[in-house]
Order: C-alpha cells, then sequence, then structure tokens
C-alpha cells in the first residue's frame, strides 16, 4: 500500500474551492493552525468544517435574498416616530412585523396619505420576512406594471406567475 504525497496548503485551498467549501478555503491557514495548536481530533475538525461552511453559506444566502427581493435602504422600525401620525395603530404594525399574515397567507394592506411611514413599515416587514427565510419581492406597482408590459402573451403569463410564486409580495406606491 502507497500512501499519497501530502497536498500543499494553497492545492488545498483550490481543491477546496472547486468543491463549494469556499470559507474553509479562505480560512484554511488559520483553521488549521487552530487545530494544531488545539490538538484537535478529526471529528473536530470536521466539525469546524462544518460550522463555517454552515454560517457562510447562510450569510451568503441571506445577502442573494436580500439583493433579489430590491428592498434597498430603509430606516430600522427602532427609528420610526410612533407619535407622528397620531392615527397610526401601533398594535397592528406590530403585530404585522411577527409575519402572522404571511404564514396564513393572508394579505396586509397599509393605507394612508403621502409621508406617514407606509414604505419604511413596509420595508422593514419585508426584511424581517427575508430574515425568516421567506422569499420576497418588494416592487413599486410602476415597476411591475411596466414590467408586465410586453407583447407575448405567454411572457406576460410567466412574468405573472412570477410575481405570484414569493411568499411575500410587497407593492408599494399603489395609489
Amino acid at each position: 500500500m502507497t500512501s499519497a504525497a501530502p497536498m500543499r496548503t494553497t492545492d488545498l485551498a483550490s481543491s477546496l474551492t472547486r468543491l463549494g467549501f469556499r470559507a474553509v478555503s479562505q480560512n484554511l491557514e488559520d483553521l488549521l493552525a487552530r487545530a494544531i495548536k488545539g490538538r484537535w481530533p478529526p471529528h473536530v475538525l470536521l466539525e469546524e468544517v462544518a460550522r463555517l461552511e454552515s454560517h457562510e453559506r447562510t450569510r451568503r444566502s441571506m445577502e442573494r435574498r436580500l439583493r433579489l427581493c430590491r428592498i434597498g435602504r430603509f430606516k430600522p422600525m427602532a427609528d420610526f416616530d410612533w407619535n407622528w401620525p397620531a392615527e397610526i395603530d401601533r398594535d397592528v404594525i406590530e403585530r404585522a412585523l411577527t409575519l402572522e399574515f404571511v404564514r396564513e397567507a393572508r394579505n396586509l394592506v397599509l393605507v394612508g396619505n403621502n409621508g406617514l411611514g407606509k414604505t419604511m413599515i413596509g420595508k422593514n416587514i419585508a426584511h424581517a420576512a427575508v430574515q425568516a427565510g421567506y422569499s420576497v419581492l418588494f416592487r413599486t406597482a410602476t415597476d411591475i406594471l411596466e414590467d408586465l408590459q410586453c407583447d407575448s402573451p405567454e411572457l406576460r403569463r410567466r412574468k405573472l406567475r412570477a410575481y405570484g410564486h414569493p411568499a411575500l409580495l410587497c407593492i408599494d406606491e399603489v395609489g
């Protein structure tokens, strides 16, 4: 029985990247140094590899889903002035942020005059839904209507199906 020559760290990092282990390949030197210094048994090293990759894949998934839903920049609800407008029902908004209406496949419609914070609230709800693992699209009514303007009925049907697919579709600036 012959043993293969040990792989150089750079070759190992390249192999790990090709296999999809990006976090491990980027942190390989540090990971190996900690394993050697701590005299980790093989199962501890593999647990750390799994933890690193799982954490990194979760982070990348969140970034991708946030980018695809197109929420953009927004103020967090912690910055919302609940004293203005006076007629806002804080309990309803806080209940909406629990995403119960999404789980129950119900609609939520925010109605009010310009400048009251409907977009900010909608973006916070959409962000919470992405963080909870839901598929989300955030678009203005104008963007949706422009997107649906096409000559092909089949293309329009595909686009309509795409808008019906996410767990949460936020349509801003309807009025």
